[in-house]
């Protein structure tokens, strides 16, 4: 809606809203908030809301523990599936320091500075991704079982596909908050959904990502059931990936993806720490469609990086190893800088790999770099980068390889 401060005054006024969520997320990109009656608006605006920064997992201790959480108006949504009558609605916050100073490891502002860097060269990007996620059943006290919703396979459909109206529900409470689902299906696994989005802006992409997660957790409860995000929940089965597709466009001018190619070849072990941040995640990488090389095709889902088949005025290179897990400031951040770290230095692009990496000959793929096997394999990558160094904050780069 991008409101400005004045006009969600008013509108919280007229609206009959009674609580606001001071959204906000900690690096790992999982959402938090405080809830504020309206009438504490005004002096969130002006000073901020104070948090308990030792409280939250990588940002700091407890000797300079006070954050303020300000909120960004243009932001605002209801939620709802909260009561109509003393509504609900959240903004996304930035945090910054008692001296109004912006806090290091607030990572929706690492993305706003990588935004601002990009412009600086003329570039704009945009993001669109796709999330898949698992339904489970619970059982008759709530609690979380393994059994998954049900038993249907890729684009089944009702009534093998339970998940049908569940995922209607989803995209219905989108839109209703102003967030664009494109469109939506069974996946490969029992259980296993998948809901694509729109393209936007960058830190419209990556909220609209936070806030997809906290609405199918939701929903998803509301139903009975609960929702996994995790890399691969079931082992016999495919795992959840949260395929990232990239434009961009110079001085207005649509860049062809083969250029932003290069640079992301070339720093992708560097960051795929941020990109796949969990044990869980390197059980997914090298399986079920996801890729374990370093390599790029036309099409080809056994890629790293494919061109997807779609007319010119859509076209885009989809990175296929990010999971649900990444922080999506982090991820669309450090996409951004290899990207034009690569058109900077004039990197060639490399070779096709037009084969099926699954189940090519060993001697086919020797001359392909993989992607880390191991959580700590990528730790490693990751700390010993200048790049990734020049890009996030010690405290950032300590919390994801401790």
């Amino acid at each position: 809606m991008n409101y400005t401060p004045e006009e969600v005054l008013l509108y919280v006024k007229e609206e009959d809203v009674k609580f606001i969520r001071m959204a906000f997320c900690d690096v790992y990109g999982r959402q938090k908030n405080v809830a504020i009656m309206a009438d504490q608006l005004p002096r969130a605006f002006e000073h901020g809301i104070a948090i308990d920064a030792s409280a939250i997992d990588g940002f700091q201790g407890e000797v300079r523990s006070d954050l303020f959480l300000k909120p960004d108006s243009s932001t605002l949504v209801e939620l709802p599936w909260r009561p109509q009558q003393g509504r609900v609605n959240m903004m996304f916050c930035d945090i910054v320091r008692p001296d109004g100073a912006p806090f290091e490891a607030d990572t929706r502002n690492i993305l706003r500075q990588a935004v601002g860097y990009a412009s600086n060269l003329g570039y704009t990007f945009s993001f669109g991704t796709e999330m898949e996620f698992y339904l489970f059943k619970t059982d008759e006290n709530g609690k979380r079982t393994p059994e998954p919703f049900d038993d249907a396979g890729y684009m089944d459909i009702g009534p093998d596909d339970k998940g049908q109206n569940v995922r209607r529900e989803i995209c219905l409470t989108l839109e209703q908050m102003g967030i664009l689902p494109e469109a939506s299906h069974h996946e490969s696994g029992p259980g296993q959904n998948e809901i694509d989005f729109r393209y936007a802006e960058p830190l419209a992409a990556a909220d609209h990502a936070v806030l997809f997660r906290s609405v199918v957790k939701t929903i998803a409860s509301l139903n009975g059931l609960w929702a996994d995000f995790s890399p691969r929940p079931l082992p016999k089965h495919d795992g959840s990936g949260m395929h990232i597709n990239i434009s961009a466009k110079k001085n207005g001018t649509r860049v062809s993806p083969l250029l932003l190619i290069p640079g992301l070849m070339d720093k992708i072990c560097e960051i795929t720490l941020f990109l796949n941040p969990c044990e869980n995640s390197y059980e997914r990488l090298g399986r079920d469609k996801a890729p374990a090389y370093v390599t790029w095709s036309e099409e080809n889902r056994s890629q790293l990086i494919r061109i997807p088949a779609s007319a010119e005025q859509y076209r885009r290179l989809e990175l296929r190893s990010p999971d649900s897990m990444a922080n999506p400031y982090l991820a669309f951040a450090l996409i951004m800088h290899a990207c034009l770290n690569g058109i900077q230095q004039g990197l060639p692009l490399p070779p096709a790999a037009d084969f099926n990496t699954f189940n090519a000959p060993e001697e086919l793929l020797k001359p392909y770099a993989r992607l880390p096997g191991s959580l700590k394999e990528a730790q490693a990558a990751a700390s010993c980068s200048s790049f990734v160094r020049e890009l996030l904050p010690a405290e950032i780069i300590s919390a994801y390889c401790s």
